[in-house]
């Protein structure tokens, strides 16, 4: 013998056009009036049964979570940018005397050597600075 799932009689009040809506539903040919409040309810309880604030703010949120993303990659290349740029300056032993055709011939090519460089270690993921010293420096 199958037992059937435990049934809960309910007595409910509907107003009028809701009621004619529900009677014209319940007429239709295979339609059961207690199949279409079960489903009805079942519908409104899943739809309302979830965490309501994850539903609404979860686009939102993942938004947020790739603004962020971008902020940190643009923050590593404009501190890779920078702590490459120290360097180079300070290990730099010699310097050009005056500018002229040649000069602005070399800053070019130092420029462009620097650009690829920087492209280079974004690339590698190999930072001119230590992220642990820029730790220190928010306390």
């Amino acid at each position: 013998m199958t037992l059937l799932p435990f049934k809960k009689k309910y007595q409910i009040y509907l107003y009028g056009p809701v009621a004619e809506r529900f009677e014209a539903l319940a007429t239709k040919p295979g339609a059961n009036k207690s199949a279409i409040l079960a489903m009805a309810i079942t519908h409104w309880l899943d739809r309302n049964g979830g965490n309501e604030l994850d539903d609404r703010f979860s686009i939102r949120f993942r938004a947020y979570a790739a603004q962020l993303d971008r902020f940190e990659r643009d923050q590593r290349i404009l501190m890779e940018t920078l702590a490459l740029f120290i360097r180079l300056n300070l290990q730099r032993d010699a310097f050009l005397p005056e500018t002229d055709a040649a000069t602005r011939a070399r800053g070019t090519e130092r420029f462009r050597a620097f650009i690829a460089e920087v492209g280079r270690r974004l690339a590698q993921d190999q930072p001119s600075f230590d992220p642990d010293i820029l730790g220190g420096l928010d306390d």
